[in-house]
This record gives C-alpha cells, structure tokens and sequence, in this order.
C-alpha cells in the first residue's frame, strides 16, 4: 500500500469500556476538510426515546444545534433514508418436524404417518408415503428500502413511523436455505438415496449364501453380524406390508402414471406394480437389511401362493394383455401368474356354466356333443371369452374386405400340388371373421374365410431365451421352430380347416404364409402381393405350387396339417395351460437365487425412487426437468449390467451403484427446494424460477466436486426484488404471530407489516452545506463551491441493540 493511501485510511481506537464497541477516529481527505468519527453501542434495554424515529432524529439534530432549541418547532433540512428488515416465522416452528424422527426411528417398520398430528410442509409430495422431508427453506427476509427523502421536523418522522412497509419504493427477498442442504455432507438425510445404499450393502451381502431361507436361518453358519446387527422387523409390521400390498388400494393401478418417458429403459418393475411396491416397502422395512429382506420375501411369496390356490386375483397387476418384456424377470412371472389366475377363473366359471347346461339337456342335444368329445374326451370344450356372442360371417358381398393378397391362380397337375383328404362340401363353416379378398380356395371355387384363432401363448423372456438357444443348437431351424410352435400352428390349421371346410393344405399355405406360396404368373404380374382387378370366377383355378421347403418330402406342416382336426378356435383346447404356467411361475418365486433377487430390487427400487420423485409437482422449472431427465439417463447407463446379471461379490458395479446414490441424493436435494418454492410461490411464479435458478447455479459446484472445496461458495447470499404485483403474495407470507411465536409481548418499533415488527432496522440521516473557498484554498477558490456531507449519522438496531456513528466533516 503506497503511503499516500495509508495516509487516507481512518484512524480508529476504542474508548470507554471494551465492551461497550464504542470508537473515536479521524481521517484525513487529503483536500483541507477533515473527517472525525464517534460509535458507540447499547447492548442493552434501549432508552424508549431513542426506540422511535422521531427520538432518532432529536439525536442527529443535536449533535449540530444548539441544546437550548426546541427540536419539534425548529426546522432543520436534514436528509433520510432507510432499510426494514422483516423476517418471516422460521417453516418448522413449534417443532412441526418432530414426528420425522418418529416415523424413522420406529422399531422395524415403515413410516407410519399418524405418529403426530402436526401437518408437515410436504405431506401432499409424492415422497411423503415413505418420509417427511425437511422443508429446504427455513423462511425469507424481506428487505424494504425507503428512497432519501428530506426531512424537515420531528413531527414527520413520527407520522413516518406508522406507513406500512408497502409504501417503500423497494422490496428485496432473500430466502433462507437449511443448512443441511449445502454443507457438503452425504447420507445426513433420510430419503431414497439413503435407503438405496442399504438395499446395495444387502446386495454385496446376497452373494454369500445359496437361498433365501440361509439368511432366516437360525442354523446359518454365516457371518454373526447377520444375526446381530440386522435385526428382523416384529411379526406385527409384517403383516401390515402384506396388508398394504395384498389387501389395500385399486385392483388395476395406472401402471403408466408417474412413469417418466425414459423409465423403460431402466430393466425394473412400473411403479404401481406389485413388485415395485414390495421394493420401496423394502427399503423402509427394518434397516433395509439381508435377513429382513429375506423374511418378507418369503411371506410375499407366500401371499402370491395363496392367490394362486385361491384363485383370488393378484393385486397391482394387469390380468389381460401381453408380458411385457421391458420390465425385470420377477414382473413379468408376476403378470403371467396374474394371467393365469385369470384364466383359471374363466375356465372354472365356463366348466360350472357347461355342467349346469348338461343336466339340463336333452339326449339329442348330448348326441351333438359327443361329436366334439370324439376328438379329445380329456378336453371340456368351452367358448372361450374371446368369442362369446360371435357368429359365423354370412357369405355375401358385404364381407368382401380386400386383404392386399394376390389371387393366385391354382394347377391341377399331381407333380404340383397334393390334395389333403378332402371333406363334404356340405360341411358346416365354423369360427370364420370374413372373406379374405378375392382369394378363392383351390378346390371348391368358394371364397376363402380368415378365421378367428386363438392368441400365441405368452411367454416371458427366459421362454423366449430358451426357445432361442434351443433353436440356435439345431441345425434344421425351420423343422425344429415349427415343432417348437407345433401346438400354435396346430391350433392355426384346426380353424381355418372349420371356417374353410373344402380347404387343402396349400390353401392353408397361402392365406398363412404367403411367401411359400410361388405362383405361376409372378413373372407376368411384376409381385405376388398385388390384387386382381378382374372378376375372380374367370381365372379360377389359380395356377401356383408351394415352395421348395414346403415340398419337402416330410414336412413338418404338412404333417401338422394332416393331425389337426377341423375345430373353431372356441372348442379349441387353450394354447396356454394356466395350471402348468402359474406352477412354474410360483417355483420361480420360491427358489430364486438371493443374488438374483436383490439385482432385480436394486433396478426396481431405483425406477420406483425416481418415478415417485417425478410426480412431484414443481412448476416450469427448466433447470429441474432438465436434471430428471440427466437422472434417468445416469441410472440406465449404471444399471445395465446389474440388469444383465455380469454382478459378483465385490465388484467395482457396486462403487458405481453408490455413486450413484449420491447422485440421486442432489436430485432429491433440489427436488425439495423445487417443490417448496413452488408452493410458496404458487401466485408468483417468476420469482420460483428466478430464487430456484440462482440457487442451481451456487448448488451446482458441488455435485461435480462431490464434496465442498475451498473455492466453492460456503453461503448462498442472492436476493430478488419483488415487483409491484409480487407484494401481496410476500405480505401473505407473514402470518400474523401467536403470542408463543412472537419475540415480544409489546411491540417496541413501528412500520409493522400483519404484526411483525423489523427484525433490523438501518437509518442514515445526513446534512449537507456548500462550502466557499478560504483561507485553506486560496490557490483553487472554485473548488470547494459545491454541496459535501457534513454531518452523517448511521443507526442501526432494535429495540434490544442500538448502535451509532457519527462522522463529521470540518476544515479547521
């Protein structure tokens, strides 16, 4: 520092008692005006005068007047201006969070939402089924500026005191974040993220033992920490998981509602489902441990059986549609077992409605009915739902739907196509949809009928990987797929035979498998898919012969053909056995690997974490949308390989996993302030984004560090100014104070805004006179004819604490 600097510098030292923080001082200008200092502080009760405006006045004026003068009638041009500062009751006064620890710390089980009756600030969240967040922001200051103004008597500054905060020309907002929010410290928190740590330390613990029941064992030979530290939730919370996932809320839940559009790509279970729900009570469950995992999945399971043996319908999962091949394995066992009990039902209920019919008919009508238990006697034939109350299409022009497919025209030479044994052309048609096209059947010159088939038996994606690795194992893939589909392609043949009784196989080919279908006049025609446009009866038969594998001597087809008998879909034996299907699916759920289980967990607890935090409702917040959609992109990418099972003990996965949960901890974290801005500023929603978007940006730093480094901003200190419109909703922050919430019985200090009285109060008064040239500058006289600050006196305080300075401007 250059002397001349240091020569500007004031001089400060302390007088009277050091505690008082009184201080004289002087400065030099560096021009002929000099500038002395006077502080002082009452740390004490306030003398009532000097609470007041017009007492504060008095006080500037005298350290200019004469002492004798009567303030309240002399007039002095003294300039003023000054800054309120309000602050609102803290969110979580009166211990409004107590209940938190409740919920939390109750022995073994989940939260329980009744443990208190103070309303907490998220109990509409979508997280507020498993916890209650501290609410991020602890409340606001409002800062309200009053612009300098000349003050000419005492008696304005006590009518000055009674304007209400809404008449300053200025308000500022500064929003006061809990501390726990950017402190830098992991896993102080209960939410998802601190459960999902658990659930990936039960993970790591999977792999020890060959079933679930080792870590419900008492025998179990493991670690003794298994026995001890992770204990088991009492039968009581037991029941009321299974209550709350078996016996509570809809029957067919919106499976896509909370799902975000990129969730799919996450291999687990639709947030409303069975399995997810099981997932998030498991990480509330106990302390999300191995062996209380184990116990309640053993229950789960038992519940499912009992569905099953009962046939009552399993909760929270679709029973119709198709497996869906996105979600994890146990899901989909889970929606087949769903399907199959369904199934069940409706072959039950068919089975008593075919009794109750067949005590009650005649013997002509049993005569007609042994006809169908001629082909399988083991088989109760009965419409299935698919059918009920469908009729056989009539034969006439207004079912000719034209289907696209070439009429084709048919040769009757031996060498080219082989008549199957054909039936009466009195035959009955049965099962038939419509007419397909113009397409006629090659024997009998009548039109050819699609018919009603069943649908193609699900299958989950071990099926399907089975079926593909055992065809992938035989080199004659094309006979080995249509023996793997035998039962399908049966089921095919058996109702296009009863909607097309003088069909042949060849027919049967073209409707089905157009492609093996190679037709003479391919070659004129340019395509065998283009439609005729001339009168069908005159190029009848078509001329045409089956493919090279189709001809093949013993084709697997044909052979299928010839077996299968002429049966309508209705009478058809089901392609889906639901008594075989949902045993397997059972001994799935019962003899899964531990490993297996809680890999399937993991994925699911993490789309069901984040998919419940998605429904929070936040408002047009870019910057929030933004990082959910960076969330769910993060955990894909992570999750893949425990979704496809490369996991083993101690794998560099689960430092990825953990990683992760840190991750989603800093979502959580400005989903809170998100959701709490939102509602606090549901009628001011410019001032949500502009309070969320700086505190974004001073957050940010820390989830790319992953920790609070020294050049990292420690406090957030951004404030806004609230615009004219804005005022009413910042005025309704301030409720009224009970008496136990206010700081005083009396209030000591005007400008009251809905009873609350500044919590700071900062005052300048000043006075200014034009000073002449002398004797000081003769040199430059021009100079000094302007207007400087003689007097400046700065207040600030309460009516507990007051402090004071003084400066004044001399040139003696």
């Amino acid at each position: 520092m250059s002397c001349t600097m240091a020569g500007l510098l004031p001089a400060l030292v302390p007088v009277h008692d050091p505690s008082r923080k009184a201080y004289i001082g002087i400065q030099n200008m560096g021009t002929v005006f000099t500038r002395r200092f006077e502080a002082d502080h009452i740390g004490t009760q306030v003398p009532v005068q000097l609470m007041h405006l017009e007492g504060l006045y008095e006080l500037f004026i005298s350290k200019f007047a004469y002492s004798t003068l009567d303030f309240s009638v002399h007039l002095f041009k003294v300039n003023f201006t000054m800054k309120l500062t309000y602050r609102t009751i803290p969110y979580d006064d009166d211990h409004d969070l107590q209940g938190t620890d409740a919920e939390i710390t109750e022995p073994g089980g989940n939260p329980v939402s009744d443990t208190h009756n103070k309303v907490q600030w998220d109990d509409d969240c979508p997280w507020s089924e498993w916890y209650s967040a501290e609410d991020p922001i602890k409340g606001f200051e409002l800062i309200a500026l009053w612009s300098e103004k000349m003050i000419e008597s005492s008696l304005q500054m006590a009518e000055l005191e009674n304007d209400s905060p809404h008449d300053a020309e200025k308000w500022i907002l500064f929003p006061k974040f809990s501390q726990n929010l950017s402190d830098g410290s992991k896993g102080n928190q209960i939410g998802f993220s601190s459960q999902l740590h658990l659930l990936i330390d039960a993970l790591d613990m999977s792999f020890e033992a060959q079933f679930i029941e080792d870590f419900v064992s008492v025998e179990n030979t493991g670690p003794d920490n298994l026995k001890t530290s992770m204990i088991i939730p009492p039968p009581t919370v037991i029941d009321r998981v299974l209550k709350e996932l078996f016996h509570e809320g809809v029957r067919d839940p919106d499976f896509a509602k909370g799902g975000h559009k990129s969730s799919r790509a996450i291999k687990g279970a639709p947030l409303q489902s069975l399995f997810a729900q099981f997932c998030l009570n498991c990480l509330w469950f106990g302390s999300c441990n191995i062996r209380a995992i184990a116990v309640l999945w053993i229950e789960f399971v038992r519940e499912v059986r009992w569905c099953w043996e009962e046939s009552q319908p399993l909760p929270k999962m679709p029973a119709n549609g198709s497996i869906d091949l996105s979600t994890c394995l146990i899901n989909q066992k889970l929606q087949m077992l769903a399907i199959c009990i369904e199934r069940k039902l409706e072959l039950n209920e068919d089975y008593e409605d075919c009794i109750g019919s067949m005590d009650q008919a005649s013997p002509h009508t049993k005569e007609e009915d042994s006809v169908a238990e001629d082909s399988d006697s083991s088989i109760m034939r009965t419409p299935s739902e698919d059918f009920e109350g469908k009729r056989d299409s009539p034969l006439t022009p207004e079912n000719l739907h034209h289907s696209g497919i070439t009429m084709l025209r048919y040769s009757s030479e031996p060498e080219e196509v082989v008549l199957a044994d054909p039936k009466p052309s009195d035959c009955i048609r049965r099962g038939s949809v419509r007419v397909v096209g113009s397409m006629m059947l090659l024997k009998s010159n009548q039109e050819m009928h699609v018919p009603f088939t069943q649908d193609a038996p699900l299958m989950t994606e071990d099926m399907h990987e089975e079926r593909l690795q055992a065809v992938e194992a035989f080199g004659d893939s094309f006979n080995f797929s249509a023996q793997l589909e035998r039962d399908i392609l049966s089921s095919d043949m058996s109702a296009f035979k009863a909607a097309n009784p003088d069909a042949v196989f060849e027919d049967f080919i073209r409707w089905h498998s157009p492609g093996d279908w190679e037709n003479d006049d391919a070659q004129e025609n340019g395509s065998t898919n283009k439609l005729a446009t001339v009168n069908p009866n005159n190029f009848w038969p078509p001329r045409g012969q089956l493919s090279q594998r189709m001809s093949e001597h013993g084709n697997l087809w044909r052979n299928i053909w010839n077996d299968a008998p002429a049966l309508p879909a209705s009478e058809q034996k089901p392609l889906l056995d639901p008594n075989r299907e949902g045993e397997k699916v059972l001994h799935y759920l019962e003899t899964i690997r531990p490993h297996q289980l809680l890999e399937q967990m993991v994925s699911t607890a993490f789309r069901a974490s984040a998919d419940t935090l998605n429904q929070t409702s936040y408002g047009g917040l870019k910057q929030m949308t933004t990082k959910m959609e960076q969330l769910y992109l993060t955990m894909a990418s992570v999750l893949k390989p425990v979704q496809a099972n490369r996991l083993s003990a101690g794998s560099e996965i689960f430092e990825d996993l953990r990683r992760l949960c840190g991750i989603l901890e800093h979502v959580e974290k400005l989903l809170t302030v998100a959701a709490s801005l939102h509602r606090k500023f549901l009628q001011a929603p410019r001032l949500s984004e502009a309070i969320f978007s700086d505190y974004y940006n001073f957050y940010i730093p820390r989830m790319r560090t992953g920790s609070v480094e020294d050049n990292v901003q420690m406090e957030f200190d951004k404030k806004q100014q609230v615009r004219t419109h804005e005022r009413r909703v910042i005025s309704n922050m301030f409720t009224t104070p009970t008496a136990n919430q206010s700081w005083r019985k009396v209030l000591s200090m005007g400008n009251l805004l809905n009873g609350h009285e500044p919590i700071l109060r900062e005052i300048i008064f000043s006075m200014r006179d034009r000073v002449s040239g002398n004797h000081y500058a003769a040199h430059t006289p021009m100079v000094y004819q302007q207007e400087i600050e003689t007097y400046r006196m700065y207040i600030c305080g309460t009516s507990n604490d007051l402090r004071v300075a003084l400066s004044v401007v001399s040139c003696d």
